[in-house]
């Protein structure tokens, strides 16, 4: 069992970070809410649909490898999604032409992915899940294979990317500064099988530079609570009790609550 009574719901637009030991399920939840693995209990909302088809209809997975094939350029391989979904390929590369300067990928339309750095490598990765144009964005470490600095120049660059052009993305991550420079919320998983040990709403300050935010007191705090939650879970011994299953539904919006574009209940 890979995760069990997980209650998660990611308001529309917004970004929530999952963090928790190797083996505790964070892979597992995408699987899940992406339609392409089914709970053994539970139900997984994504939109309003719950059927594995609808799902995985309204959800971009980006693994924690890039993916590219090496034999087509830049241009060719972020335009893999818009072909797939039947658009000409002459059409689909125009279309994701004019995004590579948006994306710091200019000049670099022709390259073969041999040809580019790691970073790039993972922007073009990214420019392919997003044009997809699915509501959802499911991020698997997307950043992990990075050396630091290509990694925090990333981390700067996809927090910028989703401000100005929000999405609702569900990022499962090791690194705790990057859930919570990435996320507007912060779940941290027990050990196997992965239950919500906390959740910590982010709300930083803005600042003139990626060291001066790291730096500030709101920052530090953030990342110290989810390492001592992490900490406190790590020492307490497995609990006894058994697996349960709570179903619910996605209730309306009112006019001062956003609705949830994902929401997933009692799955083990």
């Amino acid at each position: 069992m890979a995760v069990e009574r997980v209650d998660l719901a990611v308001p529309s637009g917004r970004r929530l970070a999952v963090v928790g030991p190797s083996g505790c399920g964070k892979s597992t939840l995408l699987g899940l809410i992406s339609g392409l693995d089914e709970p053994d209990e539970g139900v997984v909302d994504v939109l309003g649909v719950t059927d594995p088809a609808g799902r995985l209809a309204r959800c971009a997975l980006m693994p924690q490898r890039d993916l590219l094939l090496p034999w087509r350029s830049a241009l060719a391989n972020a335009a893999v999604a818009l072909e797939n979904q039947g658009m000409p390929r002459r059409a689909a590369r125009s279309a994701v032409r004019p995004l590579f300067d948006r994306f710091g990928l200019a000049g670099s339309e022709d390259r073969r992915p041999r040809q580019l750095s790691g970073g790039m490598r993972q922007r073009v990765a990214f420019l392919r899940t997003f044009v997809a144009g699915k509501e959802v964005l499911l991020l698997d470490e997307p950043f992990g294979a990075l050396d630091a600095i290509s990694r925090a120049e990333a981390q700067d660059w996809l927090r910028a990317t989703l401000d100005a052009e929000p999405r609702t993305v569900l990022l499962v991550t090791h690194d705790v500064e990057e859930a919570v420079l990435l996320g507007h919320e912060v779940v941290v998983l027990t050990g196997r099988p992965g239950r919500v040990a906390a959740r910590i709403a982010v709300d930083l300050p803005v600042a003139g530079s990626r060291r001066e935010l790291l730096a500030t007191a709101e920052f530090v705090g953030l990342r110290d609570a989810v390492l001592a939650a992490l900490e406190q879970r790590a020492a307490e011994p497995p609990s006894a009790e058994p697996p349960s299953a709570v179903l619910s539904s996605v209730e309306p919006s009112s006019s001062d609550q956003q609705p949830s574009a994902l929401s997933e209940t009692g799955c083990p």
